[in-house]
């Protein structure tokens, strides 16, 4: 008996010996917090993360949200995919670097800016990553090899023939596949944003001898607006919840915005063609979209159950963010392109353990370039000085702190600035619109004529910039690259 008591006090002691190690090795480890960096693409503002009522549901961003911090007015820093990536990861305004469009060699023009993951790897992280991160056009030409560890590329985001469900066929409408929507993959595995939620999955249920950068980049519900089968039936075209569209919209603009739209009024004006061959084609468009973006949330729920069962739940930072928002007929637009609310708005939650309230509301109109120094802040890394922002860390300590307004840029020249109340654009030709947010969250009244509001427009004038970069081109296309990845009526690059 005396033995057995010895034998059990023994292996007691290994026991614990054991778990001291472990623990060690998880404190050494662990001594920098975990970072997980969600990005969705083209996701807006109408889902019910901001508003129950909304129509789009996110049930998994919204359960994210109430374990941190919603920041219920961020802004994208330009409306368009590549500049908007380039400027929330490099910490760069694109006024300041020239990069504007969706076709900017971005690296050509910061041959030696740090991005957020390399600036994580100088010291000690390792970043690994799948999806749409950098823009995903040309085969990878824009992505940023040296910002990764391990990183999984986004696959073919097409079918090879269009959807055969459909009623009329999107690229008829607009010759390109790009624009098309429906019920598609049939199977949910083969959807390319599962793919990537599986990479971010099987990533957490590892372990990791360092602290991780893990970038997630999903694809939907950038167009093409597809979703499972499972998804699209949960938006039926009958009962579809539409967008506010006023007649005569475009009769306040001035000659700025009419200039900068101009390239894009193809899309709204293909709809109401499509319309008179079927009435329910915008509804199916506008519906698909919705079905897209719960497919996304979806896939975002499966890394954060991953992440709440992995041991890194409580020393992981996360923040989500979307590129840029996106108008689904409002102001007679369709797509991004445009310095209004509905086209900059986006989701941006910030998880910080021990650090942001559980479930506040952050008010105060901010911009994507505070991602960088924030992430920065939390972690306990030097600070870096050359980024265009400013650190979230004072928001999440007093929601009522002193924050300088949201700035946003689209093409050269062109600005919004946001505040809680005003939205101030200015065009590059010096023409201006005024919307007052308290009565006009449609923007439909430009206030920019009314000389009652000329005290408030040079208040907030003094925030545009003054000095813009020059352009910096565009990339050089790759060889190889498919001809449907280009709007063949426009001659751009979506």
């Amino acid at each position: 008996m005396r033995r057995l008591v010895q034998g059990r006090r023994i292996l007691l002691g290994a026991t614990v010996l054991i778990a001291l190690a472990v623990t060690a090795c998880t404190d050494r480890r662990n001594s920098k917090p975990n970072v997980l960096f969600i990005a969705v693409d083209d996701l807006n503002d109408w889902i019910t993360l901001f508003d129950p009522r909304n129509p789009i549901r996110t049930p998994n961003i919204e359960r994210l949200a109430a374990k941190g911090a919603l920041f219920t007015h961020a802004y994208c820093s330009s409306p368009a995919c590549n500049p908007s990536r380039a400027s929330l990861l490099t910490g760069k305004r694109p006024h300041k670097t020239g990069i504007y469009g969706n076709k900017s060699d971005w690296r050509g023009a910061l041959p030696e800016a740090e991005t957020i993951q390399q600036y994580f790897m100088k010291h000690g992280y390792y970043s690994a990553g799948a999806g749409k991160i950098f823009h995903h056009h040309w085969d990878g030409a824009f992505h940023d090899t040296a910002s990764f560890d391990d990183f999984q590329p986004m696959p073919d985001t097409y079918p090879d023939s269009p959807i055969p469900d459909k009623k009329l066929n999107g690229f008829e409408w607009y010759g390109s596949k790009n624009t098309d929507w429906g019920a598609w993959p049939l199977e949910e595995t083969d959807a390319v944003d599962y793919r990537t939620a599986t990479y971010a999955v099987e990533f957490l249920r590892k372990p990791h001898d360092s602290p991780f950068f893990l970038s997630v980049g999903i694809f939907r519900p950038h167009m093409p607006t597809y979703s499972p089968p499972q998804y699209r039936s949960q938006y039926p075209v009958e009962t579809a919840v539409m967008p506010e569209v006023k007649a005569d919209d475009w009769g306040d603009l001035p000659s700025g915005a009419v200039k900068l739209m101009e390239p894009t009024k193809w899309f709204w004006q293909g709809m109401e063609r499509a319309i008179e061959q079927d009435r329910n084609a915008w509804a199916d468009m506008v519906t698909s979209y919705q079905a897209s973006a719960t497919f996304a949330d979806a896939q975002i729920g499966r890394v954060l159950d991953a992440l709440e069962e992995s041991g890194y739940a409580d020393n992981t930072v996360i923040v989500l963010w979307s590129d840029h928002g996106y108008h689904l007929g409002e102001k007679r637009h369709m797509e991004k392109f445009a310095l209004w609310e509905k086209t900059t708005h986006v989701p941006l939650i910030v998880v910080a353990p021990g650090k942001a309230e559980q479930g506040v509301r952050i008010r105060a109109p901010v911009d994507l370039t505070a991602v960088y120094p924030t992430l920065v802040d939390l972690c306990g890394l030097p600070a870096k000085p050359d980024l265009d922002g400013q650190s979230l860390v004072p928001l999440l300590d007093n929601p009522d702190a002193p924050f300088p307004p949201a700035l946003m840029t689209y093409m050269q020249g062109n600005h919004a600035v946001r505040t809680a109340r005003w939205r101030y654009i200015q065009y590059a030709d010096g023409t201006e619109e005024l919307y007052d947010h308290t009565v006009d969250h449609n923007e439909w009244n430009n206030l920019a004529g009314d000389q009652r509001h000329a005290a408030i427009k040079s208040r907030l004038k003094a925030y545009i910039p003054v000095n813009n970069a020059t352009d910096v081109g565009d990339m050089q296309k790759p060889s190889g690259v498919k001809a449907t990845e280009y709007n063949v009526k426009t001659g751009t690059l979506r």
